[in-house]
């Protein structure tokens, strides 16, 4: 009798834990299941995007494809000015922050931590305040959606275009010309070439009798 109650007993409680954890299944199984699809399409993506970090060619090759895309888009359908100098705009930062070092040059000077100037400095390599990798992924993503954007007939504002690019012409030459008056400033180069070797001189050719 007493076998018989105890085993009353664990089927009830297991009857009860597996209706408990029916419920909570039930109560959370949309937000997990959505968040473990997010999760896996973010973890899918950036596998990737880790595999294209060394090709950087073909990176650069499928981002002109991709920008060549969007002009034609906008060619076919004559509009949409205002999204392509917009982009243009979010492409003159990119560049700014592209040539820029990571530190900055003035601060660099009292903490000792600016870019090699002379022969006896140590060599430094110029670090970039955006990455090669991180500008490019940029690129592609602003010109997708844009390209998105031109479905939209919300986003066809109705703008004089070659006032937008004259614009544009000018504020990328004043920008550019502020970089590079920093550079000449602040010596350095936004591109690293290599140690360079100074104080050596080659041996001298042995001479053959």
């Amino acid at each position: 009798m007493e076998s018989a109650t105890t085993a009353g007993g664990d089927v009830s409680a297991a009857a009860a834990t597996a209706d408990d954890n029916h419920q909570s299944t039930d109560s959370s199984s949309p937000a997990d299941a959505v968040n473990r699809l997010i999760h896996t399409i973010s973890q899918r993506q950036q596998h990737l995007l880790d595999k294209t970090v060394p090709h950087v060619l073909y990176r650069w090759i499928a981002c002109l494809c991709v920008v060549l895309i969007y002009f034609v888009r906008v060619y076919l359908v004559e509009g949409f000015y205002i999204i392509t100098y917009a982009i243009g705009i979010y492409l003159l930062n990119l560049i700014i922050a592209f040539l820029s070092p990571q530190e900055d040059p003035e601060a660099s000077l009292t903490t000792g931590g600016a870019l090699p100037t002379r022969r006896s400095d140590e060599y430094r390599p110029f670090v970039r305040r955006l990455p090669e990798f991180k500008f490019w992924l940029s690129i592609v993503r602003a010109f997708v959606i844009g390209f998105l954007m031109t479905f939209f007939d919300v986003f066809d504002v109705p703008v004089f275009w070659p006032i937008l690019l004259f614009y544009w012409v000018m504020l990328f030459f004043l920008t550019m010309r502020k970089q590079i008056q920093h550079m000449i400033k602040y010596r350095y180069v936004p591109f690293s070439f290599g140690k360079q070797q100074y104080g050596k001189k080659p041996a001298p050719a042995e001479s053959s009798e």
